[in-house]
């Protein structure tokens, strides 16, 4: 398989594009993320011709207005700069399938950057960059490098750029009726243990595809797929899903073996085994009682990439 594309904030690669002339390395994510991802660097700073040294900058309110000037020098204001070589880069960013952008920071800072008002300090803000990465590409996923150290939201993130590359396959083969309904089956289970009740209305859109409606339909799957995907998948969902592909199982196993299985759903439900443990059992079941449904979805079989995640969590 292809590596896939991913923006990236330059400094998290080691490029020396800091303010300071220094960079951010991340070895997680170029020696792990590396070996299924390629990076495309980016710094809207840089970009923008602010220089390696410059002033460094920060978010904040000036006259109820956002602004991104400098710290020492409030009068050094760079918000018109980072917003117009933003827009500028919507010729590459659409062929990207996630973007790791870099904490805190006042052009990449995906949420919770510091805004002075008033001097004081609040988290609530984001980043020129991030901002328009948001706005404009909603179905992008997008994640911070800091955020990456958590397994939940490292698989969530992973996730989602998987699900999104496999989306784009689809509509390079050529979207048909038939095809977003053999998607949706491949990734109900997925969009179930993210959250039930979206996924309950993803498959009442899916339901009411026909032919005239089929790119209305599909763009409205899209958004509303990976919104219920950016839901963090928690542990009680992900059990309603391994009891729920249990019931394929319950004429076809005999008791010992439904019993080692509601044990070991338990063992994860408590926290004792990680999901990666009732997935293999579940998958060695449905190797010798096969089922069309299960063989297809993504939950049941993901990527190496990240199936490597589900020992975490």
């Amino acid at each position: 398989m292809e590596k896939i594309k991913i923006g990236i904030s330059s400094c998290l690669l080691g490029e020396l594009v800091r303010y300071d002339g220094a960079h951010k390395y991340n070895s997680y994510i170029e020696r792990t993320l590396g070996q299924y991802f390629e990076f495309r660097p980016f710094c809207p700073e840089v970009a923008s011709g602010m220089g390696i040294p410059r002033p460094a900058v920060q978010l904040r309110m000036v006259e109820q207005q956002l602004r991104c000037v400098g710290v020492k020098d409030h009068g050094f204001d760079v918000t018109e700069k980072l917003q117009a070589v933003s827009a500028q880069q919507s010729g590459w960013i659409p062929d990207l399938y996630g973007y790791i952008v870099k904490k805190d920071s006042p052009s990449c800072g995906m949420e919770r950057v510091k805004v002075y008002k008033n001097d004081i300090p609040v988290r609530e803000g984001r980043g020129i960059f991030a901002a328009y990465l948001q706005d404009h590409f909603p179905a992008l996923p997008i994640e911070e490098e800091g955020r990456l150290g958590d397994p939940a939201l490292r698989e969530n993130f992973i996730q989602r750029v998987f699900v999104l590359y496999r989306w784009r396959q689809l509509c390079q083969q050529g979207l048909t009726t038939h095809g977003l309904m053999v998607f949706h089956s491949q990734h109900k289970l997925i969009a179930m243990s993210h959250n039930q009740n979206l996924a309950r209305d993803l498959g009442r859109l899916v339901a009411d595809v026909r032919a005239d409606n089929l790119q209305q339909v599909a763009d409205q799957y899209l958004v509303q797929l990976m919104a219920c995907l950016k839901i963090v998948a928690n542990r009680g969902n992900h059990v309603n899903v391994l009891q729920h592909i249990q019931g394929y199982l319950k004429t076809k196993l005999d008791s010992d073996d439904k019993q080692e299985l509601v044990e070991t759903i338990e063992q994860y439900r408590v926290g004792n085994l990680p999901l990666i443990v009732p997935l293999t059992l579940l998958r060695h079941h449905f190797r010798r009682q096969p089922d069309p449904f299960i063989d297809g979805s993504y939950y049941m079989k993901p990527h190496p990439g990240e199936l490597a995640l589900l020992n975490q969590i």
